[in-house]
Order: C-alpha cells, then sequence, then structure tokens
C-alpha cells in the first residue's frame, strides 16, 4: 500500500512541476516579467537597507553581472618609524590606525576608478589596546564616522569582531572592503 501511495505522490509532485513551468513559460510568452511578478530578481541598481538613526546599514543588494572590487585585509600604516617594531607607539591607537586605514583604502579604490562612495561593506577585526586594557570600539567607531556618514558618502554595511591577535602585536586594527563598480552611464 505505502509504495502505490509513494508512486502516486511522485506522479501528482511531477504533474504539479509541470503545470508550474508551463504556466512560467505562458507568462513569458506573455510577456509578463515573471521575476518581477513573484518579487524575485536583482536590483537595477545597488540597493542599501537601513534606517537614518543606524551608523551602519542592515544589508546591500547588488544588480547581477555588476563588477565587485575586494581589498585584502589592510593594516595601519607606520606613523612612527623610530617607535620599536611591533608597538602601539609605531602605529598609534585605534583611530588613528582605522584612520590610516580608511585613507589608504581611498588611495586604493581611486586607482581602481572607486571612491568610498562604491564601498558596501566592511569588515573590522580590533584587537585589544595595551594601553586601555580593552578593545577600543569608540576609536573605531570615531574613525568611521569621519568616512563614512550622511555629509560625505553613504553608509555601509559593515561586521566589527575582536579577535585575540593580528600577525604585527602593534596592530590594533585590520580592514577589508568590498565595493562595487557602478553601471556604465551613471553620472
Amino acid at each position: 500500500m505505502k509504495r502505490y501511495i509513494n508512486q502516486g505522490f511522485i506522479k501528482l509532485s511531477r504533474w504539479f512541476l509541470l503545470a508550474i513551468g508551463v504556466s512560467f513559460l505562458l507568462l513569458n510568452v506573455a510577456g509578463v516579467d515573471v521575476q518581477a511578478a513573484i518579487g524575485v530578481g536583482a536590483p537595477r541598481s545597488v540597493t542599501r537597507y537601513g534606517t537614518s538613526t543606524s551608523a551602519i546599514l542592515s544589508a546591500v543588494a547588488v544588480p547581477e553581472n555588476q563588477a565587485y572590487f575586494w581589498t585584502s585585509g589592510t593594516v595601519p600604516p607606520v606613523i612612527d618609524p623610530n617607535a620599536d617594531t611591533g608597538t602601539r607607539d609605531r602605529y598609534g591607537d585605534t583611530k588613528t590606525q582605522a584612520t590610516g586605514i580608511l585613507t589608504r583604502f581611498q588611495t586604493l579604490l581611486a586607482e581602481g576608478g572607486l571612491s568610498l562612495e562604491d564601498v558596501v561593506y566592511l569588515r573590522v577585526y580590533l584587537v585589544a589596546d595595551p594601553v586601555l586594557g580593552s578593545v577600543d570600539y569608540q576609536g573605531w567607531f570615531d574613525a568611521y564616522a569621519q568616512f563614512f556618514n550622511k555629509d560625505n558618502v553613504p553608509k555601509v554595511a559593515r561586521s566589527t569582531l575582536a579577535v585575540a591577535g593580528l600577525v604585527d602585536p602593534g596592530w590594533l586594527v585590520e580592514i577589508e572592503a568590498v565595493a562595487v563598480y557602478p553601471k556604465k552611464g551613471r553620472g
């Protein structure tokens, strides 16, 4: 009995899938955009989701066939070459390091024909500042606000992680960025 029920279910499933396929085919022939009709599909331009009160976006949707620009983890520049290697003094505090990295991104993006306005996502790794004895989230937030705020460029989706350490013990910040090339013809 169970075998007959399973065979009947399989036949019914095949008919159901065939009916759905024929329906989509007829809709397409009739000129109906099926993806738009069911609310699926890539956006026509980068869409940023979030509230005006949040410092970051909750999500970003990127159109299909749009090229991405990914950076590797980028670390802070040396601000005091005379300071001992592997020390906070060589690179500065969290805010100084993050500001240096975001400034580097401006140059790197410009070399790729982009700007901070094209950045859609940041992944940020923070290490505890030995002077403070904890992760300086506020230092990172302050550096971020200098570059990504309502007065200059759009906010981005972002993840901020506290990690045990980075390759150089003097580094307190490492950041990865993802940007999207604008569609051709954008002004």
